[in-house]
């Protein structure tokens, strides 16, 4: 949204001239005379107040035409954790099974009204919340390779059998004694140069990475729960850290496949949609009309893009590189200027391929 409102613009305005670090991520500056984005705390010079709008998100400013600042990186920085949030992180995967307090953070000069507020807004949740299900997942992983369920509540810092009993149960959808069977979808966060994204992934590979501003991103959670018969905890495996490595290697245009193994629930033929969208290479776009050729499917068009239109696994399969009649860019749930840069990015690094 453009801010409209005079006083908060003036309130805007005269934080970006200080360059207040507790405005990252409360507002995006587009500048007017360069057609860029920047940050709160962007060390590039200073533009006139008139030359200047103010939006609430990076997406408003992308979607109003601007391109991110390269001196300041927007999408990334003002997404990513700050010092303190990192700090409280480590803490908790350096400590999986002892719940962090707020007297421990203030000791390392942390504040622990910044950390909740953060938790709170990139992750929908409190950072005790994500603290339980970090410890959960350590617990559910060693009660698979046979660890016996008393030892495992009380290693993972809980005084009462019921107390772990309970928060597991919630957690995973199970008793722990029962559990060994079941499936758990973790969830991360990564960020990008075009904001951050959540990556969810079983044992068996990645089944969905959306931005994190998608909407209905909700609802895709949802169904995944329900198709995979899954609760999703906070937590990483192999795969999800392999995600993180390979979108980072994408984005530095240094990888044009993915090696990601993925589980995509589906139709047959919202499968079949899908593995077929992987075969379009890197650089190049397709249409709507050649996929259903391609396919030889006699579902309309119409059918074969609402299939694009429920892929949970951005960037991997590649729904972007699909475009409408005449080439117009339609169709894409994370937005269409994002859709444009990653088409823009895949060409100029295409090109660069010898």
């Amino acid at each position: 949204m453009r801010i409209t409102e005079t006083k908060t613009i003036d309130t805007y305005y005269e934080a970006l001239l200080a360059r207040r670090e507790d405005f990252v991520g409360i507002f995006f500056v587009g500048v007017k005379t360069t057609s860029v984005f920047c940050i709160a705390t962007c060390r590039a010079r200073k533009p006139k107040k008139k030359n200047v709008e103010f939006f609430t998100s990076f997406k408003d400013a992308l979607d109003n035409g601007y391109r991110p600042c390269k001196v300041c990186k927007p999408t990334e920085n003002a997404n990513e954790a700050p010092e303190p949030v990192q700090i409280a992180i480590r803490l908790v995967k350096e400590n999986p099974k002892s719940k962090i307090s707020d007297n421990q953070l203030r000791q390392l000069n942390v504040s622990p009204e910044v950390v909740r507020r953060w938790f709170n807004k990139n992750y929908g949740m409190t950072f005790q919340s994500y603290q339980r299900m970090y410890r959960i997942n350590v617990a559910f992983q060693e009660l698979k390779q046979g660890k016996n369920t008393t030892e495992t509540a009380f290693d993972s810092g809980y005084e009462s059998l019921s107390g772990f009993g309970y928060t597991f149960k919630k957690l995973v959808g199970n008793s722990p004694r029962n559990s060994t069977a079941e499936n758990v979808i973790l969830i991360s966060r990564l960020t990008t140069p075009l904001g951050p994204m959540f990556v969810c992934a079983t044992k068996k590979g990645v089944c969905l990475l959306e931005f994190a501003d998608r909407k209905m991103l909700e609802t895709a959670f949802r169904s995944l729960q329900n198709l995979l018969n899954a609760h999703i905890i906070a937590g990483e495996n192999n795969h999800i850290k392999q995600t993180q490595k390979e979108i980072t290697e994408y984005f530095d245009g240094t990888r044009q496949k993915f090696e990601i193994p993925l589980e995509t629930p589906g139709t047959d033929f919202q499968i079949r949609v899908w593995k077929n969208l992987q075969k379009i290479p890197f650089g190049t776009t397709s249409t709507y009309t050649e996929q259903a050729q391609i396919l030889n499917s006699h579902n309309a068009v119409r059918a074969l893009a609402s299939a694009n239109g429920h892929n949970r696994v951005s960037i991997i399969v590649p729904c972007h590189r699909v475009l409408g009649k005449n080439g117009n860019l339609v169709g894409y749930g994370g937005g269409v200027q994002r859709k444009k840069w990653l088409l823009d990015h895949e060409q100029k690094f295409h090109q660069q391929v010898p």
